[in-house]
């Protein structure tokens, strides 16, 4: 099981990929194409306005839709990519 880290800094880079930054010093580069197919609320991010709109919500990555990730989710991602 992962530590419960929040996201302090993210940074948009390119369509789809943000440099996500953790409290615990953790930071990358992550390819959020993946999301996708995870469902409605994650296809409208397709659109690459409002995928460049994420913001930090609640220690992780979320978009004015409603979507967003659960930190646990993206500090994994992160450590194996």
């Amino acid at each position: 099981m992962w530590n419960l880290n929040d996201v302090k800094k993210i940074k948009y880079l390119k369509p789809y990929v943000y440099f996500i930054a953790f409290d615990d010093g953790t930071k990358g580069e992550i390819d959020l194409r993946y999301l996708f197919n995870k469902g409605p609320i994650f296809k409208s991010l397709k659109n690459p306005k409002l995928f460049a709109s994420a913001r930090i919500q609640g220690g992780t990555i979320a978009w004015p839709n409603g979507a967003d990730l659960a930190p646990e989710t993206l500090y994994e991602t992160l450590l194996v990519t």
